[in-house]
């Protein structure tokens, strides 16, 4: 955009029509578009770790599990915003919108240098305003490191560090240990 230039801002319906063509994701916050970059082979190793797992023991029950490509639209102080987060867990029968879900149960993010600030800060803020979230997961790829937030304690930081951890979403019922995590993830 040139200096001096106005954003376009898009409506939700051209953003989700744009989205559904596009070759880059974009989230989208208040009708603006902020391009996603690709994710280190790390970043993929515990997304899908953590999917897995969550797969595995929810798949006989009401929740689905989504990994990447699912967005979560959420509105805070009247923007609509639409983020990808890297692992979202919905258990409302509600949630049959096929692009998006709006009542997560879970959402986890795997923090990088390039988002970490963002994930720990904006995506927390907005993330916590979810009325259905119960736990917002950010994992570490540089290191061994876990911050879990649960709404049952006012949203304060609960941080793992060590293999023999457990992050435990008591939302679902669910337990993995952090070296099952990291499993085949150089730290």
């Amino acid at each position: 955009m040139e200096a001096g230039a106005k954003p376009d801002f898009l409506a939700i319906n051209e953003y989700l029509a744009r989205e559904a063509l596009a070759k880059v994701r974009h989230e989208y916050v208040g009708g603006l578009l902020y391009a996603m970059a690709g994710a280190s082979d790390r970043h993929n190793l515990l997304a899908g770790n953590l999917y897995i797992g969550l797969r595995a023991h929810l798949r006989a029950g009401p929740c689905s599990v989504f990994m990447s490509d699912m967005k979560v639209r959420l509105a805070v102080a009247a923007e609509e915003i639409f983020y990808y987060p890297d692992v979202l867990v919905t258990c409302d029968p509600r949630d049959s919108e096929s692009l998006y879900k709006v009542f997560p149960t879970v959402l986890a993010e795997v923090l990088s240098e390039s988002t970490e600030q963002i994930d720990r800060r904006e995506k927390h803020f907005a993330y916590t305003k979810i009325h259905s979230l119960q736990e917002y997961v950010l994992v570490a790829q540089s290191r061994c490191e876990v911050t879990l937030f649960r709404r049952e304690n006012r949203w304060l930081p609960e941080v793992l560090t060590s293999p023999g951890d457990i992050l435990e979403l008591p939302s679902l019922n669910y337990k993995m240990p952090l070296g099952s995590l990291y499993e085949s993830v150089p730290v």
